[in-house]
């Protein structure tokens, strides 16, 4: 296959799969690049694949497969196809770089607890839905131009399950209007309310006596927000803690802009915004050594601090950040820099198809 020529001008179509009534990072993640590749002079749609309820991932990877991306409705033809995630990854096309946020993890690295959930009679159809996807993926994924994974652990999961070797491309945080207006008191954590986003660990952390002086305001909706207000109680910080619910997109830059520092502590996370849209702010991140992508992120000691998963590491991390305003300030700017290595036009550039590697 030849490549396009440097600097050329191509028609791009960047596809990602999405369930209806939904909006993930993914959909950031495909809107940004989309913006990213018109400003380089490319015409670029986003097209949405479709994402099927669970136990119906067979058809919508049918439908993809079925789906024509080879022309545009005027007949001239598209020059690359960018995909995202399962299962817009099936789309065929001679040029297709796929930049790889996840598969559908339930099928490969949740297994164990997903499977550890179902009746005799749901293990039997899951493990054979599992070989199916699992086939698929390797085949599809197997097949693109060009293999990118969104972070160090997606690449890890790829060559574990699948035998895939992909090469690492971070995404930048999400064109907004960033700023830093200082350090207050009171740290920041934002994430929907859910058991892997563990904010039970940080609300646990707050308890421990290094981190008597650490505030904390968390925002985000979710099923765990009962349990967690709950927990902040028994362990005696509720009075620390204040649960915000789903905040716009101007309040989040703005308490961005405030915070002392952020908290992001997930287990095993794809990548996730929150370390790199802290950064662009200026804020230092707290997070753990299995997070996943955010520990890929946050240098320790210099951009923030990785700490065991344990409320005793975390707790000593806030309670340092809590009482230094001056080591919070240096933390931030680091991560600022950090944060500002990273942007959408390099991502454009590189996924691009233009040049020869």
């Amino acid at each position: 296959m030849r490549p396009l020529a440097p600097r050329s001008v191509a028609r791009i179509v960047v596809a990602s799969s999405h369930p209806p009534f939904a909006r993930g990072g993914h959909l950031t993640i495909g809107t940004a690049l989309v913006d990213a590749l018109r400003s380089a002079g490319h015409e670029t749609e986003l097209l949405l694949t479709p994402q099927n309820r669970f136990g119906r991932q067979g058809a919508a990877y049918l439908a993809t497969r079925l789906t024509d991306v080879g022309v545009g409705h005027d007949d001239r033809p598209v020059d690359q196809i960018i995909t995202l995630r399962f299962p817009s990854y099936a789309l065929r096309h001679p040029r297709h770089v796929c930049w790889i946020n996840h598969t559908m993890r339930e099928y490969y690295d949740l297994w164990d607890g997903f499977e550890a959930s179902l009746s005799r009679r749901n293990w039997v159809k899951e493990r054979a839905r599992r070989w199916a996807i699992r086939t698929a993926d390797r085949r599809l994924l197997g097949r693109v131009t060009r293999l990118y994974a969104q972070s160090k652990t997606v690449r890890r999961r790829l060559h574990r399950w699948l035998g895939l070797d992909a090469e690492v491309l971070y995404p930048p945080a999400p064109p907004r209007a960033y700023r830093c207006d200082g350090y207050d008191g009171e740290l920041f954590a934002v994430s929907r309310l859910e058991p892997h986003k563990r904010l039970d660990l940080l609300i646990r952390a707050l308890s421990v006596p290094e981190a008597s002086a650490a505030r904390i305001a968390i925002a985000g909706e979710g099923p765990e927000r009962a349990a967690l207000e709950r927990l902040a109680i028994e362990v005696g910080v509720g009075d620390r803690v204040r649960f915000l619910g789903w905040t716009s997109e101007d309040d989040l830059v703005d308490r961005l802009a405030r915070c002392r520092a952020v908290c992001f502590m997930p287990l095993d996370e794809d990548y996730g915004f929150v370390t790199v849209e802290a950064f662009a702010a200026g804020k230092a991140v707290v997070t753990c050594t299995d997070a996943g992508g955010p520990a890929e992120l946050v240098e320790d000691g210099r951009t923030g601090f990785v700490c065991d998963p344990t409320p005793e590491s975390v707790g000593a991390a806030v309670g340092r950040l809590a009482a230094d305003r001056a080591l919070a300030a240096a933390l931030g700017a680091a991560a600022a820099r950090r944060g500002a290595t990273l942007s959408w036009a390099d991502v454009a550039d590189r996924l691009v198809l233009h040049h020869s590697r």
